[in-house]
């Protein structure tokens, strides 16, 4: 009798929705027994009547090599010798009704290129990994207090084979050099990419998945993708995948109806489909469907390396009614439109993650005020790492393109965000999802003429690396790309050598990112109100505004001045927190740019004269449209300004009188005497009595 290599324990765990490697154990996996090497095939279909392994190697005939029923598993599995890895292969299942399904393997590793569907036979385990440094490190970090700029990609369309060999598509192997580079002459951390898991149809970027297990053969094998991850690690560059446990597509061949019947999805069509999106909604009731989804997520942190997952369309899990009319929804057993079973789900998901992954990161794509969405389940939260503010990045877009004359009746737009910043753990995103649909590109979001559009989009990269929270942009808005993004073409990377204001912009955003990385106060307490102080937020009038990032320690302070008007202001004046020398760092208008390169960068001194609230002020040129940064040792100032410690024999200094003081007549003495215990300064005094 046939020994199955799946064991007792394995079907009880996966029973429970808890066998987190269960990977491992089902799909197609190169094997030895008796001697003889060939593939162990092990499938989940508990409504099929039998299931069978077909392949090139049988013909695709269904029953020849028929699979065996594990107890009541519903698991089936057979060891076929003499196959090996790159074998093609489905499985036959038998319905109930007796119709035969031939179906791609929901556990399988790799996928023909499409339209072709069957699954490869892949040996995930033959790369020789070369990132132990890395993986080491990232166990060690918190990254909530660490740097994160992402840079959104979708590999399909960075950069195409003009051969036109492949479809276009140019492999991971061969991309991982140039994106390396590109990313870190850029100052990116991080890499997210969109559409890796298997899917049939291009325009839907990968989020409509067929194959959860495998990386899409677009660019090549599973081990070619391994080795992208690898070079990125190995140079210094985090990646993340967009992950999509909400729904998969109704393909003939996937998960939908896999063995005759609702096995992944629901049965009921209330809880089971998307009637906007035409595809099935996963049952969080079932343990084995939790357990297929959790163990996705792991397979790719833990067998890929991946540092984390972008969790697509959360808002849809979390909502019953989502994209649904009356009488498409089941209210849950409280009435309620909150799905209850998602949100188990979720903090499983996230908890585990946790535990078995320290140092990796789940980012939810929620775009409601769902609360709690950041916190510790234990805490009643769902326990992601981040959260996308959606918020943030509309509010901050409908400003930007109103007219610079109209912005101070929406200056709420841009100041909103700074109200709930900390409520939860951010990303700030200017995504693929900006730039699609006919919404068009970034630089064509903005009014006016190309100066001020570029100018604006200054604006807009300056707010997102000042702001509270992390980082993320779409590829080719960082050099202002002006086609709406297509995933049928490259992107316009000519733009970056013929064209000297996209050259400047890209220069721009070059030097935000330096700045953001070299700075801790712009990403220590991106979690934590500690590290914001408001300047003036209320300047609605002028279009400006101005705040303060600040370091843990308190050794770093950056002062951010915003002016959104196409007016410039010479000596303008704001509030500063403390009295010394501020450098500016950043300065949006210089030529290199793409400004107007009449407003040289300045280090000021801060006066005496309370401005904004604050007891010191600075004053300097604002250009328009326009971003600037001044830099502040805040902590070697507080502690120059604190008096020095006495010992209690030492006397208390008597008051220096100046050479002048001893000349002034008694009126004059008491004038200055009122002026002192007023708390204004001389100059205030003088501008009062002028007007």
């Amino acid at each position: 009798m046939e020994q199955h290599r799946i064991s007792e324990l394995d079907t009880y765990l996966f029973g429970r929705g808890t066998h987190y490697t269960i990977y491992e154990k089902l799909g197609a996996h190169p094997a030895e027994e008796n001697g003889q090497s060939g593939v162990y095939f092990a499938v989940w279909a508990p409504n099929a009547r039998s299931v069978s392994v077909v392949g090139d190697f049988n013909g695709w005939a269904a029953g020849q090599n028929r699979m065996q029923p594990i107890a009541e598993s519903g698991i089936f599995d057979l060891f076929i010798p003499g196959l090996g890895a790159h074998a093609l292969y489905k499985f036959a299942v038998e319905t109930k009704t007796g119709d035969i399904l031939f179906k791609a393997d929901p556990y399988g590793n790799q996928s023909q290129l499409r339209p072709d569907n069957a699954s490869v036979v892949a040996n995930l385990s033959s790369y020789n990994w070369q990132d132990d440094n890395w993986m080491a490190s990232r166990k060690m970090q918190d990254v909530k207090k660490r740097p994160m700029s992402i840079y959104e990609v979708h590999l399909g369309s960075w950069k195409k084979d003009e051969s036109g060999a492949n479809y276009g598509f140019r492999r991971y192997r061969d991309l991982a050099p140039e994106l390396a580079e590109y990313v870190n002459y850029m100052g990116y951390t991080h890499v997210e990419f969109i559409g890796i898991a298997e899917h049939p149809f291009d325009g839907s970027w990968g989020y409509q998945v067929t194959n959860y297990y495998a990386p899409t053969a677009r660019y090549g094998s599973a081990e070619d993708f391994m080795y992208l991850v690898d070079y990125l690690h190995r140079e210094g560059i985090g990646v993340i995948l967009d992950w999509v446990p909400a729904h998969f597509p109704r393909d003939a061949y996937g998960l939908a109806r896999f063995d005759g019947v609702a096995e992944y999805e629901h049965a009921d069509p209330r809880l089971g489909e998307h009637p906007d999106w035409g595809t099935y909604i996963f049952n969080y009731q079932r343990p084995q469907v939790k357990n297929f989804l959790i163990a996705n997520a792991l397979f790719w942190l833990e067998k890929f390396h991946v540092d984390g997952l972008r969790v697509d369309a959360v808002a849809s899990m979390l909502y019953l009614d989502y994209g649904k009319k009356d009488g498409q929804w089941v209210p849950n057993a409280d009435g309620g439109n909150i799905n209850y079973d998602a949100i188990e789900f979720l903090k499983h998901l996230n908890s585990i993650i946790g535990q078995r992954v320290p140092g990796s990161m789940m980012i939810a794509e929620e775009s409601t005020a769902f609360p709690l969405v950041t916190r510790p389940p234990e805490d009643g939260g769902l326990g992601f790492t981040f959260k996308w503010n959606m918020g943030w990045m509309h509010d901050v877009l409908e400003y930007l393109k109103a007219d610079p004359f109209m912005r101070q009746f929406v200056h709420n737009n841009v100041t909103f965000s700074f109200t709930y910043a900390f409520s939860e753990n951010y990303v700030l995103p200017f995504s693929h999802d900006e730039v699609v649909h006919m919404k068009g590109s970034m630089i064509n979001k903005m009014p006016g003429s190309m100066d001020d559009k570029f100018g604006n989009l200054r604006l807009a990269y300056g707010l997102m690396m000042a702001h509270p929270g992390k980082k993320l942009l779409f590829m080719g808005q960082d050099f202002a790309q002006q086609r709406e993004w297509s995933e049928e073409r490259s992107l316009d990377w000519y733009l970056l050598d013929q064209e000297p204001k996209h050259r400047a912009l890209n220069n721009y955003m070059r030097a935000l990112l330096a700045m953001y990385r070299n700075y801790p106060a712009l990403y220590e307490n991106d979690c934590e109100p500690c590290g914001f102080e408001w300047i003036n937020g209320a300047d609605a009038t002028h279009n400006m505004l101005s705040f303060c990032r600040m370091s843990t320690d308190k050794k770093e302070c950056l002062i951010f001045h915003f002016n959104f008007s196409p007016v410039a202001y010479p000596k303008h004046r704001i509030g500063a927190l403390c009295k010394g020398t501020y450098h500016q760092v950043l300065n949006s208008d210089e030529a290199v740019f793409g400004g107007t390169g009449n407003f040289p960068s300045q280090v000021v001194k801060a006066d005496p004269i309370p401005w904004d609230g604050k007891e010191y002020s600075i004053e300097f040129d604002v250009p328009p449209f326009s971003v600037s940064a001044f830099t502040f040792n805040y902590a070697d100032a507080q502690k120059k300004a604190a008096p020095r410690k006495r010992k209690a024999e030492e006397p208390v200094p008597a008051k220096k009188t100046s050479k002048a003081a001893k000349h002034l007549t008694d009126e004059q003495k008491a004038i200055l005497k009122a002026i002192e215990e007023s708390g204004k300064s001389v100059e205030e005094v003088l501008k009062l009595l002028k007007q």
